[in-house]
């Protein structure tokens, strides 16, 4: 029975890009105490060698077919038949990584997940980066990782990611930045309850100092620049007099638990009390008569 050769390759992946290590074996079955001498046929040439390994770096002209065949040092006529080919698909455009993400802003006490990939997906692992693109890549004191290309993350920043694949790594373009927002736990906004866009004299509303993400036992402040005092409390309801009642108002917390520790004035809101009309009927027009 002849020893028959047989081509396969390190990485199967169904693309190449030029650039990329590729590693070819030429395993001759049933000969494996043997001294072997191998030849190739690649695109447009032949190459003789005494390793059965052979590894180069692909371009655009490494497309096309790959056979082998072997025959023992000592017997220049003991060549086997020609392998089966191979076939390598070389793109002379690098790819570029693309990231996504599932949300822009972190929740509070949360994390936003970013999702890294590469097509083809043959065989990529996946470098992420934060505020710099030629920063080292993050590890896992800085982010949570998952096997399909995903981390979840908890910093606010610039992200970029890029695959790599091979041995010897070969890097994909970086992907496009994506930025990621911190959540401000603090924020202070005034809201008025209804939410009328206007108030007239005499009606009852309520304003309310409202600390967003604040989980914590707050003391409240308000300024004011109407004739109104506020009271200190998160809220308050009042009926609305013109004279008394129209100004702007702030406010701002304070822990409890930590005199010293107190969040940002809100940015203020306006309240104007406009003055009820007596309401007039007209008739037009003005000839009509019963």
């Amino acid at each position: 029975m002849l020893n028959k050769a047989v081509v396969t390759q390190q990485h199967n992946w169904p693309q190449i890009f030029s650039g990329e290590k590729i590693t070819l074996t030429c395993e001759v079955q049933g000969g494996e105490d043997t001294e072997w001498e191998y030849e190739w046929r690649k695109p447009r040439s032949t190459l003789w060698t005494n390793n059965k390994y052979w590894t180069f770096t692909a371009s655009e002209s490494s497309s096309g077919d790959y056979m082998c065949r072997s025959r023992l040092r000592d017997d220049s006529y003991s060549s086997t038949e020609w392998s089966e080919a191979i076939t390598l698909s070389v793109s002379a455009t690098k790819p570029k990584a693309r990231l996504s993400a599932h949300t822009t802003d972190i929740p509070v006490g949360g994390s936003v997940s970013l999702t890294c990939s590469v097509t083809p997906s043959s065989g990529w692992k996946y470098y992420w980066y934060r505020d710099e693109r030629s920063s080292e890549p993050l590890t896992t004191q800085h982010a949570g990782f998952y096997s399909n290309g995903q981390m979840r993350v908890s910093q606010e920043g610039l992200y970029w990611c890029r695959g790599g694949r091979g041995d010897t790594v070969y890097y994909t373009e970086y992907s496009d930045s994506v930025r990621i927002n911190g959540n401000d736990p603090n924020k202070v906004t005034v809201t008025l309850q209804p939410n009328w866009p206007q108030i007239y004299r005499g009606e009852e509303i309520t304003l309310r100092c409202e600390i967003h993400g604040g989980d914590t036992e707050w003391e409240y402040e308000w300024r004011s620049t109407s004739s109104y005092k506020p009271p200190n409390l998160n809220e308050f309801r009042i009926k609305s007099d013109s004279s008394l009642h129209t100004g702007d108002y702030k406010c701002k917390g304070r822990m409890k638990s930590e005199q010293q520790s107190s969040t940002e004035w809100s940015d203020s809101f306006t309240l104007t009390v406009f003055i009820n009309k007596q309401p007039v009927l007209s008739v037009s027009p003005s000839w009509l008569s019963i």
